[in-house]
């Protein structure tokens, strides 16, 4: 069985040593492709700093606006408060006219009764007169002591009746005074009125207008708010496009190490490989770790890539010294490997894989490198790695 592996992986690995027999020109082809995956980078950055500067400027836009704004604002409430003051005013104003209004109405009616009384008396009087004007004629006439009695007497009644009409027309006058005096408050009042009505709609003018400038005021803050909002967002997409950036490159130098590696690589035969006694026990368990869960010819690739390296000039020529080279299998690092070791966690499919590697089997060619695919990264796949 161990024969017949070996020949169908010589058959699979006749498909794939055109992929891998020139690892020179595979990492040339990587570096390429990263290159021109960096410039595109670049230039989707250099788009993103773009539209960053536009929105820097359409936000210094609107925020130069929503001041002049607000500037506006502030002159439109110091016009509101004085009209508001001035309608206060004239409130003011019609209520002490209204109430003089009703004074003069009080006055008025008081003259109007006086006036009306004073009348009363004076039609008694003269009815008395005129009833009894035989009986007064001969009072004056008889009961008079002297003549000089007698015109005294009939003085006193001219000056009763010149009184009677002065005051009727003292009173007339005051009524009249005071009816004028009436109509002119009626018509401040009426001016007052109108002036009002004036002042209320100019109130209601520039509130209309406080309210227009607040609203407009508010959709500029919200688009400010909104513009913000982009800008942080392009910001955070440039921080993302940085970093990945950062990581295409990290990844450009990488293979242009590996690149520069392989081109100093020397190889050897597997025959001249020499194996310890524990090397296909370590081998077997360190393709459990890597590839326990991936398809058997993953595993041998996991194999054919330690001893890729065991042949390389540029790494340990051992199995022990190449799987326990710094940095390189994360099982080792992490302690699962140890812990794998420690159980013989490696099945028979590992072990039958160790086997083919260690006889010279490959199902990637003369890959030195494997990981998870991540953008970029081409290579030879299989299952759940990328052998380059």
């Amino acid at each position: 069985m161990r024969k017949a592996g070996k020949k169908q992986i010589a058959v699979f690995m006749a498909a794939v040593l055109l992929v891998c027999a020139f690892p020179i020109t595979a990492y040339a082809d990587k570096i390429s492709e990263l290159e021109e995956q960096i410039q595109q980078k670049k230039e989707e950055k250099k788009e993103t700093e773009g539209k960053i500067d536009e929105s820097k400027e359409e936000l210094a836009g609107l925020q130069q606006t929503t001041e002049g704004l607000k500037g506006q604002l502030n002159s439109l409430n110091q016009d509101l408060t004085e009209v508001s003051n001035n309608l206060s005013d004239l409130e003011e104003k019609i209520e002490i006219k209204n109430n003089e209004i009703s004074q003069t109405n009080i006055e008025l009616e008081e003259a109007r009764t006086v006036e009306e009384e004073q009348y009363a008396a004076m039609k008694k009087r003269i009815q008395f007169m005129y009833e009894k004007r035989d009986y007064v004629m001969l009072e004056m006439v008889f009961g008079s002591a002297s003549f000089s009695d007698l015109l005294n007497r009939n003085n006193y009644i001219e000056k009763l009746s010149e009184y009677d009409r002065n005051q009727l027309e003292q009173f007339k006058e005051t009524r009249k005074g005071i009816e004028e005096k009436e109509a002119q408050l009626e018509k401040e009042k009426e001016e007052l009125d109108a002036l009002k009505v004036d002042v209320e709609a100019e109130q209601s003018r520039v509130a209309g207008l406080v309210s227009q400038t607040s609203g407009k005021i508010t959709s500029y803050q919200n688009e400010i708010a909104s513009t913000e909002e982009e800008m942080l967002a392009y910001e955070q997409q440039l921080a993302e496009q940085n970093s990945s950036l950062q990581e295409l490159q990290k990844q450009l130098e990488e293979e242009r190490r590996l690149s520069a590696l392989a081109a100093r690589s020397a190889w050897r035969d597997i025959s001249e490989i020499s194996f310890a006694d524990g090397d296909r026990y370590l081998l077997a368990n360190l393709i459990y770790c890597e590839a326990g869960n991936q398809p058997y010819e993953g595993q041998v690739a996991v194999g054919a890539v330690v001893m890729n390296r065991v042949m390389s000039s540029v790494f340990p020529d051992t199995v022990v010294g190449v799987i326990y080279q710094n940095k390189q299998f994360s099982p080792v690092a992490s302690g699962r490997l140890a812990l794998a070791l420690a159980e013989d966690h490696a099945t028979a499919a590992c072990y039958r894989a160790a086997d083919e590697a260690m006889a010279g089997a490959t199902t990637v060619g003369n890959c030195l490198f494997f990981r998870t695919p991540i953008e970029g990264l081409t290579g030879i796949q299989i299952g759940g790695h990328i052998f380059y």
